[in-house]
């Protein structure tokens, strides 16, 4: 009767040393643990490495640029790298549950909000200055002897090319969701495709087009205020313009490689969302800027 009980013991105390040891395998809540990358300090010195040559090119303290395409390449490479663990992560190890991607959706929602104070501190300079214009501004906005850039020119293209790109993404989307609702997968993923390249293109256009717009200016930053806070208004924009491109071009890679469904494309989602909100920047910094200010 002994050995009987002591081997009933030994059976349970087995078991539960392998209950256990299955256990360890699995994690029992919902969020991701995000492990140890190289990537983020990566990128935060081949930022601070990219502005700092910058700048001190523009002030022609160096006047070797190899140094700044290095940190061009270094920053690419830190950043493609970052995305694809990041790719590996929701897609092959399915690491971002329902309660990950929330999180990633509301911190996603409270940068675009601080981006919305950024463009705010900028329109509040601009129309600070415009409102009340210095005696060393001639008095009148936009000072003597800037030559501004009116809204029926590039300006007015940028907006219906910007718009149209905005229209074209939300077709994508919306056909993309369809397309899973239907059933009707082929198709409307193909329709997806086509119009998220649209916007890759028209995004493309945008950007060429400011940068004619930059290169044919009859005033530069350095002239006064009016330069200054108009170059950052429309480069910041345009820096984001070329970081939404990038975006868009990864979901369309992982949309092309069917890393998304109908209820988790989060990344395309968030892109989306920052996508539109270019478009309200974009339509204030022409009433601001190109409209009223000229």
């Amino acid at each position: 009767m002994t050995d009987v009980k002591d081997m009933i013991l030994k059976t349970n105390d087995t078991q539960g040393v392998i209950g256990k040891f299955n256990r360890d395998k699995y994690q029992i809540f919902p969020y991701h643990l995000v492990e140890v990358s190289p990537w983020p300090i990566f990128t935060a010195f081949s930022i601070f490495g990219l502005t700092f040559n910058f700048a001190l090119i523009m002030h022609g303290y160096i006047g070797i640029v190899n140094i700044f395409w290095l940190n061009i390449i270094c920053l690419t490479y830190s950043i493609c790298l970052w995305v694809r663990d990041v790719v590996t992560e929701s897609t092959y190890l399915g690491w971002h549950t329902l309660a990950v991607r929330r999180g990633i959706n509301i911190g996603f929602i409270l940068f675009i909000v601080s981006e919305a104070l950024f463009f705010a501190g900028v329109f509040w300079a601009y129309g600070h200055s415009a409102l009340a214009p210095t005696v060393e501004l001639g008095a009148v906005w936009p000072p003597v002897n800037i030559e501004a850039i009116g809204p029926l020119e590039l300006p007015l293209l940028n907006t219906i090319i910007l718009l149209a790109s905005g229209a074209t993404i939300t077709h994508s989307h919306h056909t993309f969701i369809a397309g899973y609702t239907n059933n009707i997968k082929t198709s409307n993923r193909n329709a997806a495709l086509i119009s998220l390249g649209l916007t890759i293109l028209l995004a493309l256009i945008f950007s060429a087009c400011q940068y004619i717009e930059y290169t044919n200016a009859a005033f530069t930053i350095s002239d006064g205020v009016f330069g200054s806070v108009f170059y950052l208004g429309t480069g910041l924009h345009a820096t984001h313009i070329i970081t939404g491109t990038m975006f868009l071009s990864v979901a369309f890679w992982r949309m092309y490689a069917y890393h998304f469904t109908e209820t988790h494309h989060v990344g395309y989602e968030t892109t989306i969302l920052m996508w539109h909100f270019l478009d309200v920047v974009w339509l204030i910094l022409f009433v601001f800027f190109y409209w009223w200010g000229s």
